[in-house]
């Protein structure tokens, strides 16, 4: 399944897989710069898979917290509206709520599912 098919929220903030709020990619950022962290977010995701030593996983996993990072994904929020950031709840106990409860159920059951990448 693509990101694309989980619920988004209506600001474009997060969307919404295995029940929980995610937040999205900063929509500032150039293409060239949302490729290059892209590509290093992926690298370091594959480091960490063929990782043979703790120095070596924890090495690929402070890579991946900062190509995320640079992605606005972790961090500070990329928005300036002062909201708070709400990632890794559940968007019934958010902000969210009445836009959740308001979704039809195949999409609310899409938010249930698995992220595609996290």
């Amino acid at each position: 399944m693509s990101r694309k098919a989980y619920p988004e929220t209506p600001d474009g903030r997060y969307f919404v897989s295995k029940g929980k709020l995610w937040r999205k990619t900063d929509p500032s950022l150039s293409d060239q710069e949302r490729r290059a962290a892209i590509k290093a977010l992926m690298q370091a995701r594959r480091a960490g898979q063929v990782a043979q030593t703790e120095a070596e996983h924890i090495r690929a996993h402070s890579d991946v917290d900062a190509a995320k990072r640079r992605l606005g994904e972790r961090g500070p929020v990329w928005w300036a509206d002062g909201a708070r950031d709400e990632t890794g709840q559940h968007p019934a106990n958010s902000s969210y709520a009445a836009w959740w409860s308001g979704l039809e159920a195949a999409a609310r059951a899409r938010g249930e599912g698995e992220p595609s990448d996290r």
